[in-house]
């Protein structure tokens, strides 16, 4: 009985520990936000004692483990904090919700420590960065980003549990729920790469833009920048690194896609993946720098600002379709004519788009339909037909002028990645 009563102690003491320091820490960073000059009025109320004092309370409330009291002491901290906004000395709702809010802490501080004190850390940064968030939600946040991520959410937290898990037979057993987790993929990676984007400012320009549009489609990038290259001589290594980027964001959305498709798979592709997209992050890196040396005459080298949304719904939709066609085309080349037929389908496919083949070397790899060996095969195939069709796209658009840097930073490393993929395929086969 001892050793309990001290065990259940040295709880309740650790519980109150953290409650002090909970409400210490909050009413700090209140205590600062207190008029200067011995200006009595807004915030006289709240400040450091006063939170400290609201988390004890609520630490002791939860402590005495009587029925209720918890409850009547969170009522009495917010009829406080009502009552000093009624007589004007502590305007603001958000002062009221955060002793409540800092009460409530102190009780969870008793019940589960570890749960309290990262939560008085989070009330403590989201009070500290009231300023930055509303200078982002005023002045940084766009009125179709707003939208786009709200869309995003929706798609996310509404539509995603609600697919099917079942495998679907006439979509050569792939689910739903994994097609619509790819568009979402798909539209998170946009996400990223417009955030990426913002963050950086203009500067880094055609470069980040690249990658942006990389992670939606690289061959179309590749011809848009080749266009831009052919209007404006003077961009042209600036479209060229961008156009390069492009082509490491294929690898990444490759990786990406298997991760979120067939996990074992990617973690067996992971080094070839790794080794395309740092020789092409590294290629596309060293012609923006070559680019920013020469835009010393005044051109900025940056796109003009795009007033859309990050989002390319359109884009990703019609993706994630033209996945499930291929798929079953894929599949059906697979059972009518063996690894010759799967491996045709998946050039054939590769010509138009990468990312539609390696969905389905997946999907089929998850299933058990093809071994790691044939689905990393497959991979490098599709890659190399796709390769063919943006060296087309880049002397199409930009001319050789242009080509001639897009080219080699398709071969090379595809050739290495090859290499690579060759050297771990040989590892089971001994």
């Amino acid at each position: 009985m001892d050793g309990l009563a001290f065990g259940v102690s040295t709880d309740l003491l650790t519980g109150l520990a953290a409650a002090l320091g909970s409400g210490l820490l909050i009413g700090l960073e209140r205590e600062r936000h207190k008029p200067r000059g011995g200006r009595r009025g807004n915030g006289e109320m709240a400040g450091l004692r006063t939170y400290t004092l609201a988390s004890v309370a609520g630490a002791l409330a939860q402590a005495l483990a009587l029925p209720g009291l918890v409850a009547v002491t969170a009522l009495a901290v917010t009829a406080l904090a009502a009552l000093g906004y009624v007589r004007g000395r502590d305007p603001g709702l958000t002062r009221a919700l955060a002793l409540l809010v800092t009460c409530l802490i102190g009780a969870l501080c008793v019940t589960a420590p570890l749960l309290g004190a990262p939560a008085a850390v989070v009330l403590t940064a989201l009070l500290a960065a009231r300023p930055r968030l509303h200078r982002f939600a005023t002045q940084v946040l766009r009125e179709e980003e707003l939208h786009d991520g709200l869309l995003l959410g929706a798609l996310a937290l509404v539509v995603l549990p609600l697919m099917p898990q079942q495998p679907l037979p006439w979509l050569a057993g792939m689910k739903a729920h994994s097609l619509m987790g790819l568009m979402l993929l798909l539209l998170a990676l946009q996400a990223a790469g417009h955030i990426a984007l913002r963050l950086a400012g203009p500067q880094a320009g055609l470069a980040l833009s690249g990658v942006l549009s990389g992670l939606v489609s690289s061959t179309a990038t590749i011809a848009a920048m080749g266009s831009k290259a052919r209007a404006e001589p003077g961009l042209r290594l600036a479209c060229a690194a961008g156009a390069v980027m492009s082509t490491g964001a294929t690898w990444l959305q490759a990786e990406a896609m298997l991760f979120a498709m067939a996990p074992p798979l990617a973690l067996a592709a992971l080094p070839i993946a790794l080794l395309g997209l740092s020789l092409c992050g590294g290629m596309g890196w060293l012609l923006a720098r070559r680019s920013h040396r020469l835009e010393q005459d005044g051109h900025a080298g940056a796109p003009a600002a795009d007033r859309r949304g990050p989002l390319r719904l359109r884009e990703a939709l019609l993706l994630s379709l033209m996945l499930s066609g291929v798929a079953v085309a894929v599949s059906w080349a697979r059972e009518h004519f063996g690894t010759s037929g799967l491996f045709g389908a998946v050039a054939l496919t590769a010509f138009a788009d990468v990312h539609a083949p390696i969905a389905s070397l997946a999907g089929l790899q998850a299933g058990g339909s093809i071994s790691q060996a044939q689905a990393l095969l497959g991979l490098l195939l599709a890659f190399a037909c796709n390769s063919v069709t943006r060296s087309i796209a880049a002397v199409a658009a930009g001319g050789w002028g242009f080509a001639r840097f897009i080219i080699p930073a398709l071969a090379l490393p595809l050739l290495l990645c090859s290499a690579l993929g060759w050297l771990l395929l040989q590892g089971p086969a001994a």
